[in-house]
């Protein structure tokens, strides 16, 4: 391997550099525990081959190493901010080390595209929303307004209500998370519902959603958080087992229910398990899951709804599956007694 990079040094073309730079970061990714030190000569070796990359390279590259928890600040930062949206996209939206700095100052200047993709991230801070409906367009308003992982301050929930509150598909997805919204934001949703119900503007140049629309949507979130109540229940009474719930949830892509399944039997904020089962790294959900009693199969369901939102790859699922097998159940409990009293303190 090192006569392999010693050759692939002298190497300066396009070609050269792209194999040189894959051959480094295989070698650091290897290492579980690198050194500060480690980590600054990897980063400089990354971003100076990145810098003389053609485009097509460059997004290889990130596509490549979005997801890895281990790849160094400096260097997801550099991808993130590439110029190319197609470039920094998967970045953006599965790297779990970008900060919320980080996401916030990319808001602030890039294009409409880098918006959309941090506005997929699988949770969202309240300070990188508010940029996301100060500065996103349409799409990024539906994105983010129908993020389940994503929260609002005040100000920023208002202004995409201003924003976005006669668009059909943002009212609608706000419809939908209403239960799982501060009092204070659902009742604003009701307000918007019940406005457009009443007084349509066809003067507007938006989608208009009928006056029946905002009941149903109401009406089927009613009848899902029932439905979930009534789950709930029957696991507690013996009538349902884990993984049945679990599969049940899982099949039909309901990520936030699913979520309050896992914190309500795991005794963890709700928050907490959302950010486990949506971030890219599997190990948290898979500790949590295994805690709970969850089979190989039904987590193998969890896997599928993780691939489908994330955008991860499929190839993966096996391999986390036979990994969820051998994981010990004391292991994962000790783990989540820690987690539980660290929330307690918090």
């Amino acid at each position: 391997m090192l006569d392999e990079l010693a050759r692939l040094s002298t190497d300066a073309s396009s070609e050269g550099r792209r194999r040189l730079l894959n051959a480094v970061t295989d070698l650091f990714l290897h290492d579980s525990a690198p050194s500060e030190g480690a980590q600054e000569h990897f980063s400089d070796i990354a971003n100076r081959s990145l810098e003389k990359m053609d485009t097509p390279d460059r997004k290889d590259y990130a596509d490549r190493v979005a997801a890895e928890p281990q790849l160094p600040r400096a260097v997801a930062t550099t991808l993130a901010a590439d110029p190319d949206a197609d470039v920094a996209r998967l970045v953006l939206k599965l790297s779990p080390v970008l900060t919320d700095a980080d996401l916030a100052a990319i808001a602030v200047t890039h294009s409409q595209a880098h918006l959309h993709a941090i506005a997929e991230r699988a949770t969202l801070s309240e300070n990188v929303t508010e940029i996301l409906v100060d500065r996103g367009d349409k799409q990024v308003l539906r994105t983010v307004s129908g993020n389940e992982g994503a929260a609002f301050s005040d100000r920023g929930f208002e202004k995409l209500v201003q924003r976005g509150g006669r668009d059909a598909a943002v009212r609608q997805n706000l419809e939908s998370r209403r239960e799982n919204l501060p009092v204070s934001q659902a009742r604003r949703v009701l307000q918007i519902a019940a406005q457009v119900a009443q007084k349509p503007d066809a003067g507007h140049q938006v989608e208009i959603i009928s006056g029946e629309a905002p009941k149903r949507v109401v009406r089927e979130a009613r009848e899902r958080r029932l439905e979930l109540k009534l789950l709930i229940a029957d696991l507690k009474d013996g009538r349902r087992t884990i993984d049945d719930v679990v599969s049940i949830l899982a099949r039909d892509d309901r990520a936030f229910d699913l979520a309050q399944v896992i914190s309500t039997f795991s005794e963890i904020p709700n928050a907490q398990a959302l950010r486990a089962l949506l971030q890219p790294e599997t190990s948290g959900i898979a500790v949590a899951c295994k805690a709970l009693g969850l089979g190989a199969e039904a987590f193998r369901k969890v896997l599928e709804l993780r691939t489908q939102r994330l955008g991860l790859l499929e190839a993966n699922i096996d391999a986390d599956v036979t990994g969820y097998a051998t994981l010990p159940a004391d292991t994962s409990e000790r783990a989540m007694r820690f987690l539980k009293m660290r929330a307690k303190v918090s």
